[in-house]
């Protein structure tokens, strides 16, 4: 497979990107925000494609941010490049887009799953938000979509312990359409996209625009105040302790600060 890290291709009205670093567990680096950008401007451009799917190459859907970049410098470039984090999570889009997950969507990989506007996922998949976990916060969505999509008092707890949960529970609780069978998660979604594409292309838009709106109605405040706090915390000696002891394989030592 090429070592472009977002790979795309368009057939029967249906776009897929595919998250290409598998060996980096399709962390998010800005060469992939570039390559997220430049595959959601061909969807948006063309007018064949009625629909996009979102996917990862590999065993993993995405890991989130690549803390090797963090710790490197990228991060604001990671999170407040063009469009947000990935170059994707705060893209206005006239098109649906389908996440389609196997084995984990954790981190900023969960946060992107919750800027698509359906997703399946593979049986034995998991989801988290572990930034606590590491000194940071949910700061490319989870924060803002989750207590949204779930009840309150269930999105406080996987927003406030970082624990993982399965592609059960996560059906259960609204997070996603749809389980599959392992390594059919791309199959079903491609029929989802079917049936969208199918459908009348400005209707669908409109459609969407309207959900959207609904959805996203107080999104400037929510992310002004995502944005603050996110900055904040990536300044903080507890953030940078995060990611070496993440790095290094060992417990973080927290000095609230």
């Amino acid at each position: 497979m090429t070592d472009t890290p977002v790979l795309y291709q368009a057939a029967d009205g249906i776009a897929t990107i595919t998250l290409n670093r598998p060996d980096q567990r399709n962390a998010i680096n800005p060469a992939v925000c570039d390559g997220m950008r430049d595959a959601f401007d061909k969807v948006e451009a063309d007018d064949d494609v009625q629909v996009a799917i979102l996917t990862g190459a590999g065993k993993l859907f995405c890991a989130g941010m690549d803390l090797k970049a963090f710790a490197a410098g990228a991060g604001d470039e990671i999170l407040f490049g063009q469009y947000g984090f990935g170059g994707f999570v705060k893209r206005q889009r006239t098109k649906p887009v389908i996440a389609a997950v196997e084995g984990a969507a954790l981190a900023g990989g969960f946060e992107m799953m919750l800027a698509c506007d359906l997703a399946v996922a593979g049986d034995t998949a998991e989801f988290a938000l572990p930034e606590v976990r590491i000194g940071l916060i949910p700061g490319a969505g989870g924060a803002v979509r989750l207590p949204t999509s779930v009840p309150r008092l269930r999105a406080n707890e996987i927003l406030l312990t970082g624990k993982p949960f399965s592609a059960g529970e996560a059906v259960f609780w609204d997070v996603i359409n749809r389980v599959a069978p392992d390594g059919d998660a791309l199959k079903v979604a491609r029929g989802i996209a079917a049936d969208i594409a199918s459908n009348a292309p400005l209707a669908t838009r409109h459609t969407l625009a309207i959900a959207n709106a609904a959805y996203t109605a107080n999104d400037a405040a929510i992310w002004s105040l995502n944005d603050r706090l996110i900055t904040e915390i990536g300044k903080t000696a507890d953030a940078a302790e995060g990611a070496r002891a993440f790095i290094e394989k060992r417990a973080p030592v927290w000095r609230g600060r």
